[in-house]
């Protein structure tokens, strides 16, 4: 009988993805995983201020404690705090110190999910390691290939994409071939308390709370001004890394002489601490057609000569680009014309359904010779 070490969050898409591989006949060891302790990884910053918050992970842990129980498997907790704070939080908090809006859900995934975990399930003898993302996978002639889940409402490819072919290689998804009113009916049939728990939303160590309120505590805000695109004064900003482009709420500006549209950021001047917006949500200076990606792990042959597809953001729609080679870990994607791709965040590459890899966008720019007519 294989063995299959599960992360178990508490959750019902991991409960079913556990309960599921109980009925194809596998030894399922469930692991839930602890990654942040806002006294200890406090500590760590010398801010003791939120020491005494509540933990949403600890409902989540006595969640994931019951749904061991009903499907008669051992579960083990293990904490990860130190390594998530090394290797996810600093570098979203030196990410958003320097004005750039990263990703850490897929640099957790890099790190602990599909690294720290991998390390301990190799103390438990496994054969699979499994976790409740919607994405499928299929090993076959010594690789990996991803793929987008089924439901491409749920898909969670994007954040898997810059898993390298190591990390792949004894993965399973159990749930990618569902839609989400299947995973809950299931949970329902096999009696798991959670089969209606609401999905959890947002990153993991800020959970409902306030993304803004939660930054100021581990980064000290320094205000400057919010100038439209031709210098003008409007108002105020609490801090550049605060907003991201594209974004229209909280920037309180409202109507002004000058306009009565909505206002959107469109740029950052990080040097000035200047934040710079547009009245125009079709303002030339949200659109790109051409970014930088590096740190790229690929997991096929890149063919600079055909048409692939690339998602910039999660749950938006894929755009058609084409790759171009500048070194092994670097890639300048082109594509027709794009809104608000973001320096930080991760573009994950597609051919049709599998997901060959991606890198983090560096760089974005307009090349006004491959402009429209």
């Amino acid at each position: 009988m294989k063995t299959v070490v599960i992360g178990l969050s508490g959750g019902v898409d991991s409960a079913v993805a556990a309960y599921r591989l109980k009925k194809e006949g596998y030894r399922v060891i469930a692991v839930f995983m602890r990654n942040w302790d806002s006294a200890v990884n406090n500590d760590f910053l010398g801010n003791p201020t939120l020491k005494n918050e509540i933990c949403e992970q600890e409902k989540d842990y006595n969640d994931a404690v019951l749904v061991a129980s009903t499907l008669g498997i051992e579960l083990h907790r293990v904490d990860f705090y130190k390594e998530y704070w090394d290797k996810v939080f600093t570098y979203f908090l030196d990410a958003y110190k320097e004005g750039i809006t990263p990703n850490p859900d897929v640099l957790c995934n890099n790190e602990i999910k599909f690294k720290a975990f991998i390390k301990y399930a190799e103390t438990l003898n496994y054969d699979y390691i499994a976790m409740g993302h919607y994405a499928r996978i299929e090993h076959k002639d010594s690789k990996s290939i991803l793929l987008r889940a089924l439901d491409s409402s749920k898909d969670q490819s994007y954040f898997l994409s810059m898993l390298d072919e190591t990390q792949l290689s004894k993965v399973l998804f159990p749930i990618g071939d569902l839609k989400k009113v299947e995973v809950r009916q299931l949970a329902r049939e096999a009696g798991l308390h959670i089969h209606d728990k609401k999905d959890s939303t947002g990153i993991c160590f800020i959970g409902e709370r306030n993304f803004k309120e939660f930054l100021k505590n581990y980064i000290p805000s320094q205000k400057g001004v919010i100038r439209n695109i031709q210098g003008k004064v409007l108002n105020e900003h609490e801090g550049v890394m605060f907003y991201t482009i594209g974004q229209r709420k909280g920037l309180l500006i409202g109507g002004t002489k000058e306009s009565t549209n909505s206002w959107y950021v469109v740029g950052k001047d990080i040097l000035n601490n200047e934040l710079i917006v547009d009245d125009n949500k079709d303002s030339i200076y949200l659109y790109s057609n051409n970014c930088i990606i590096f740190n790229c792990v690929f997991r096929d042959n890149i063919d600079t000569s055909i048409e692939y597809s690339a998602k910039f953001r999660y749950r938006e729609q894929d755009v058609k680009v084409n790759l171009e080679k500048i070194d092994e870990k670097t890639y300048k994607v082109r594509y027709l014309k794009d809104r608000a791709v973001t320096s930080g965040q991760v573009c994950a590459i597609y051919n049709d359904s599998i997901c060959i890899g991606g890198g983090i966008i560096k760089s974005v720019y307009f090349d006004d010779t491959l402009r429209e007519n």
